[in-house]
């Protein structure tokens, strides 16, 4: 096991079940690491185009809505990291889960989004569902280096954000600040 990963298991733990019914708009996505002999990875996504999607086409983390059919959040990481990519997590080791946070561009109703970190020893081959065009693995040790550090103009505004360049793929927003999030979790 990598150090990255040890000190993972060692700091994070489940503490998030079934949401309250409170009214709150709830998601979960999975933070799917392979301990690679190079170094661990981990697993993303390009987003399908969809019209009336606040994440068409972005570079993400495998997951989605809370459903009422799914028991507690950590289903729903599950079943969606199925449906995107056709990944069955059930073999993975679960860690634990992240701090839940909210995307700064969730329209007028807010959603609260909690990550949970897998690792995996076996090497995985998603094969992308019709919400997902592509997948790549991104290597830890190279994002925390600072070599794949810019800057995201979002689309017609002078907004800028943090980002993450990597093969062509632009990593920012909400997937960039979960990434954060797992990596100082790390120390």
């Amino acid at each position: 096991m990598s150090a990255f990963v040890d000190r993972l298991a060692q700091r994070l733990a489940l503490t998030v079940g079934t949401p309250p019914a409170d009214g709150q708009r709830r998601a979960a996505v999975a933070v799917v690491l392979d301990d690679d002999a190079a170094g661990p990875r981990i697993l993303l996504m390009k987003r399908a185009e969809r019209s009336g999607d606040p994440w068409s086409g972005h570079i993400s983390l495998p997951g989605g809505g809370y459903s009422p059919g799914d028991d507690t959040l950590l289903a729903t990481a599950i079943r969606e990291t199925h449906e995107e990519l056709t990944i069955e997590l059930a073999g993975a080791r679960l860690l634990g889960n992240l701090t839940p946070l909210a995307p700064r561009s969730a329209g007028p109703t807010l959603i609260e989004i909690t990550p949970f970190v897998f690792v995996t020893e076996a090497a995985l081959e998603p094969v992308c569902g019709p919400e997902a065009l592509s997948a790549f693995w991104l290597p830890v040790e190279l994002a925390m280096s600072g070599a794949l550090d810019g800057t995201h103009v979002y689309p017609s505004s002078a907004m800028t954000f943090p980002s993450w360049n990597y093969d062509g793929h632009v990593i920012w927003g909400l997937t960039w600040r979960i990434l954060g999030d797992l990596i100082a979790a790390a120390g």
